[in-house]
């Protein structure tokens, strides 16, 4: 535990509880440590924090538009590469068919957001099918390969040097958010027996970024049974059950699906609206001083956004307060009483800076930064 420099104070006009009843014509933005694990501090403004008129210089606020990325490969190891950092790696891959060599990654586990399309993956440790909405964690050196039923477009984001685990669920206990029971695992099932044979086949196997192929006469995934404790898992969204509040918006970090070293990854799913007459109903004005923040749009319609649509990415880096654009003040207004909240998107936190990556002319919608400057009526 860190021993925090800490002495709660208030100064001013100030609300007795974060995120609820804030004085009339204010802003809150929080100023916190660890991401929203550390000391905070919510500061209420009479402006609203996003309300800039000029933005100068490269530290801002990024959006791309992956749909406009029509590249298609039958190995992951050409996905486009997106966001990346020594810790994290994000790629987006769209391919069709099946995969003509098994991929193996020595630099990491690998975790698969299935974006779009359905099929089936094989690995050593047997078959599993898949669907749009699907996460698939890979355990580092697993060899695998997929073959698509329906053309698949999927977010790649591989843990390097490291490897995924579950949140600390507190007090909620271990069956909240998602109880383990649903975290399917690979069979060795008719359909992976099929596979198998004494047919050549390649594994391409990648370490420190380098590319080794090795042919063997069969198919090396030929395991006849297993039995262990470490294997590759699959979780749906639609089996996260999030936590839920409708006296006070929850952060971000009550929706942690996985954990690495210098990352968190965050599943934001449909719920309620907070219903309290008091409670913001809106993530709220935040500075992102410890994190960078790269937030993937999945399904619906997504509130606290504007000209977002599903196939979207945004990257928040470190340096400045964030929250939601303008419109989006209208919308919560509208969503008083408990309406529900359509959207799906997976975020991934970040202790280290991210790069971008060269992508595609046309994917990143420079004017993001711009969005921001209509002004929002202030809270009541």
């Amino acid at each position: 535990m860190k021993n925090w420099i800490s002495f709660p104070r208030a100064e001013g006009r100030a609300s007795r509880q974060a995120h609820a009843d804030m004085p009339a014509g204010t802003y809150e933005r929080e100023i916190s440590k660890d991401g929203f694990f550390g000391p905070a501090t919510q500061m209420h403004h009479t402006h609203p924090p996003t309300g800039w008129t000029q933005w100068q210089g490269d530290l801002r606020p990024r959006a791309f538009d992956l749909t406009r990325i029509n590249h298609l490969s039958n190995t992951p190891w050409e996905a486009t590469e997106l966001l990346y950092n020594a810790h994290v790696r994000l790629r987006y891959w769209r391919m069709e068919g099946r995969m003509d060599a098994l991929a193996r990654n020595g630099d990491g586990d690998e975790l698969i957001f299935v974006h779009e399309g359905e099929g089936h993956l094989f690995c050593d440790y047997g078959h599993l099918a898949f669907r749009a909405g699907d996460y698939i964690m890979l355990p580092r050196g697993t060899m695998w390969r997929i073959e698509a039923s329906s053309p698949v477009t999927a977010l790649l984001a591989e843990a390097t040097n490291d490897s995924y685990s579950l949140p600390d669920k507190g007090l909620v206990g271990r069956h909240a958010i998602f109880d383990p029971a649903v975290l399917d695992v690979p069979a060795i099932d008719e359909a992976f027996r099929a596979q198998q044979g004494e047919h050549e086949t390649r594994v391409v196997i990648k370490r420190n970024g380098a590319f080794t192929t090795v042919t063997y006469p069969f198919n090396p995934l030929d395991a006849v049974g297993w039995h262990g404790d470490l294997a590759p898992v699959r979780l749906n969204w639609r089996d996260i059950r999030p936590l839920m509040s409708h006296r006070v918006h929850l952060p971000p970090s009550a929706h942690t699906t996985f954990l690495a070293g210098r990352f968190v990854v965050c599943t934001f799913t449909p719920r309620p609206a907070e219903s309290d007459p008091g409670a913001l109903k809106l993530p709220f004005f935040h500075n992102n001083d410890d994190y960078d923040e790269a937030i993937f749009y999945h399904h619906g319609k997504f509130m606290s956004r504007d000209n977002i649509h599903p196939g979207m990415m945004t990257l928040h880096p470190c340096g400045f307060t964030h929250g939601p654009h303008p419109k989006a003040w209208a919308l919560a207004e509208r969503a008083k009483g408990g309406h529900m909240l359509d959207e799906v998107a997976v975020m991934f936190d970040t202790r280290d800076s991210l790069t971008i990556a060269e992508m595609p002319q046309g994917v990143e919608w420079r004017d993001y930064v711009d969005s921001w400057k209509a002004r929002p009526a202030a809270a009541e």
